[in-house]
């Protein structure tokens, strides 16, 4: 059976790549760093809690200290990757097309067929680990046509990530510390608050108070997986579903969806805002974010109505 844990260790084997690839080039920081994140992912689900705190402080302390620089390795150039570009026009995205287009007929394929029954992915998993499939499928297929050196790959993703830093693994991080909110009971103490202010049986105020909630602590986590957990047990189960009776599906998909909204509003998101402005050397640093607040308030605005009607008028 193929497991959620085989993600990990694809992921672990790139990071290692790049790891050993910093270490040739004699940037121990960067070497030091991938190669414990590598470690993570290779040993993450066998070490203790201790050794994983460990882990992630080592991680802490390389970036802290400025230990990861950008890698300028050999590859073409300026010059050469628009001669490419316009050559084969839109048909360089066919590999990128690859992944979603694997993951979502090849999750269809094996719900609806036969196939189910063969147990070959770990139940409930189908999708993500399909993804990874159709990521080793689309780097195949684009060096197969490509034909760019062996390293190529590996390269111009150590330079991509290398240029992106420490942000790389801040949603990883933020999942992670929502997490610790949610076992640290702070969603318990914001639904209290919030059932106390709430009137009772007011159902599209508390669906207001829960996508404001998942919008506001996404701006100060930056992610709204670290918001999730915490606003699920404020204010999600408790309310809306258990004693609203609402649509959990709708809820929990369009709630997160409305912390994606509080995404686009916060330098806490670097590697979706700030990241961005860097590699485009914009002059405002929060220029990305100026340019999403017209359309991140609309549509937390219309999430609010999705989660109403359709958690709700629809469902009753």
């Amino acid at each position: 059976m193929i497991t959620y844990e085989w993600l990990y260790w694809l992921a672990g084997a790139f990071f290692a790549i790049w790891a050993l690839l910093s270490l040739r080039d004699g940037r121990l920081g960067n070497a030091a760093f991938w190669g414990l994140l590598a470690g993570s992912f290779f040993l993450g689900t066998h070490l203790s809690d201790f050794a994983n705190g460990v882990l992630v402080l080592a991680l802490v302390a390389i970036a802290g200290f400025g230990g990861l620089k950008r890698s300028e390795p050999a590859t073409t150039t300026l010059e050469e990757r628009g001669a490419l570009s316009l050559k084969l026009g839109n048909r360089l995205f066919v590999p990128a097309l690859i992944v979603p287009v694997t993951a979502v007929a090849g999750t269809l394929l094996y719900n609806y067929t036969p196939l189910s029954e063969t147990g070959l992915f770990e139940a409930r998993r189908e999708t993500l680990i399909l993804f990874g499939v159709g990521v080793v499928i689309a780097l195949i297929a684009a060096m197969l046509w490509l034909r760019p050196p062996a390293l190529a790959p590996a390269e111009e993703g150590r330079r991509l990530l290398d240029s992106i830093g420490w942000a790389a693994i801040l949603p990883q991080m933020l999942a992670a510390l929502g997490a610790v909110f949610a076992l640290a009971g702070v969603g318990e103490i914001i639904g209290g608050a919030a059932q106390s202010a709430i009137p009772e049986g007011s159902v599209f105020l508390t669906v207001v108070v829960f996508a404001l909630g998942m919008a506001l602590f996404t701006i100060i986590m930056g992610n709204a997986f670290a918001a999730f957990p915490v606003m699920a047990a404020a204010i999600g189960i408790p309310l809306l579903v258990e004693t609203y009776d609402g649509n959990p599906a709708v809820i929990g998909a369009v709630g997160m969806l409305a912390g994606f909204c509080g995404t686009l509003l916060t330098p806490m998101a670097a590697n979706f805002n700030i990241v961005p402005a860097a590699l485009l050397e914009l002059k405002d640093q929060n220029g990305v974010i100026r340019q999403q607040i017209g359309t991140a308030i609309p549509l937390w605005m219309c999430n609010v109505v999705i989660i109403y009607v359709g958690a709700f008028l629809l469902w009753s």
